[in-house]
């Protein structure tokens, strides 16, 4: 399904910069195996095999429910709580979701930022519409989730009343404790559960990205077999030939050789939330102990005018990895015009998505021309299938990267210092 070409990084690294094989097929062997660091929370290697499958058929009655009784879903999460679901709504649907006419309800996101404004005008945007609420979080405890879930609870009491407001909120959280898990069943909220095993940038395929997924449309058989059919591609592959031990060498070499930092880039505007979804996974996954990728994207050909600068000149710390897709649904012809007044009319005839297949070779050769390092990832479509199978890849790349570099790939000690230094000014007890 995935294709990987890395000719255009080859030329950048000799023979003995290349990661031993042996060493790969050990940072593999721990992970598949359980037998690395962090290997509690490798639950999602199996998990397009072992999935719950009642869980999975409550995910669809839930969906189905909420698309019968409300014009809006509101998905409050943070992080991996909401962005798995954010980058397969707008790559699978649409960027425009919400102002696509559809049969299924618009999806906001919430919880992810502290901006009154931003929550006050969702708030005021449903001030005449019915809703339902799906709050994501394991602990329950995760600042910015927690105040927009008070908030906008309060606002569904105020609404439904207490018990018209528990029958529309949705709970993923924690299976067996946790505040959230508490509340819940006090409440009787409808609750599914993020296995312990999981982290919350791995979740995708779990209820955390397939409720709203389903609510939106999305065919989530299709994406979950796609993510299987990548688990046995790649897992039972033990050699070099695998493109996911191929991606995890090649970028951890490069960054011995002093590229520091990968841009991930795509020439579809769609691509925009996977791309940070793949920079949470990857920055919270390798960024330890004064070392690992930078993880930025880049929106091309957009992009291009405003960071290609920088790409192409700059510090010669980049390397840079390109998702393409093969096949495209919609194109538009570039129309012959009687007065060439745009110079234009060279193109005529020509569809839009060639001149971008174009742009984007054209850019590859330029950039690696410039010094940076550049592999691309190619799959047939932009469909569920595809998205299961490149959630899957990333994920294993990354934990096989991050065994290669040295460090736990499942844990994310660095981000509490802010929320302790937050807590001690805001005046939280115990802090």
């Amino acid at each position: 399904m995935i294709k990987l070409d890395f000719t255009g990084a080859t030329p950048f690294l000799e023979v003995g910069d290349l990661i031993p094989e042996a060493q790969v097929q050990k940072a593999a062997q721990d992970l598949y195996t359980g037998n690395g660091i962090g290997s509690k929370f490798t639950g999602w290697v199996d998990l397009p095999e072992t999935y719950d499958r009642s869980e999975f058929k409550r995910i669809k009655s839930a969906a189905a429910e909420i698309k019968s009784e409300s014009d809006a879903l509101l998905v409050v999460g943070i992080g991996g709580s909401y962005l798995g679901a954010r980058a397969a709504i707008e790559l699978l649907r649409s960027p425009n979701y919400n102002l696509i006419t559809k049969p299924t309800p618009n999806i906001y996101f919430v919880g992810n930022n502290l901006s009154a404004k931003h929550l006050s005008e969702i708030m005021h945007l449903l001030r005449d519409k019915n809703f339902s609420l799906n709050v994501i979080s394991k602990s329950g405890e995760t600042t910015e989730p927690a105040i927009a879930f008070r908030v906008l609870k309060n606002m569904m009491e105020r609404r439904y009343g207490d018990v018209g407001a528990r029958s529309r909120t949705y709970v993923t959280t924690d299976k067996n404790r946790g505040a959230l898990k508490q509340m819940a069943e006090r409440e009787g909220f409808p609750t599914f559960s993020i296995p312990d095993t999981i982290g919350g940038r791995y979740s995708v395929l779990t209820a955390a990205g397939l409720l709203p997924m389903t609510v939106a449309g999305v065919d989530i058989d299709r994406v979950m077999a796609g993510a299987y059919d990548a688990m046995k591609t790649y897992t039972e592959e033990h050699s070099m030939k695998n493109p996911v031990w191929q991606y995890a060498a090649m970028r951890q070499a490069l960054y011995r050789k002093g590229k520091s930092i990968e841009v991930l880039a795509c020439y579809e505007p769609a691509f925009r939330f996977m791309a940070e979804w793949w920079k949470q996974l990857y920055g919270e996954s390798e960024g330890k102990d004064g070392g690992g990728i930078f993880p930025a994207s880049v929106e091309l050909t957009a992009d291009l005018h405003s960071m290609g600068q920088y790409i192409q000149e700059g510090a010669r710390t980049l390397m840079e990895t390109v998702v393409s897709f093969d096949t495209f649904r919609r194109d538009i012809e570039v129309p012959l015009m009687a007065e060439d007044l745009d110079g234009l009319n060279y193109l005529a005839g020509r569809g839009m998505e060639h001149i971008n297949a174009v742009a984007k070779r054209a850019t590859m050769e330029a950039h690696i021309a410039g010094g940076v390092p550049t592999m691309e990832l190619s799959l047939p479509d932009m469909d569920e299938t595809a998205f299961g199978w490149l959630v899957y890849f990333f994920q294993l790349a990354c934990g096989i990267s991050g065994y290669i570099q040295g460090v736990n790939p499942f844990d994310q000690p660095g981000v509490e210092a802010y929320k302790k230094n937050m807590f001690q000014m805001l005046g939280k007890p115990g802090y």
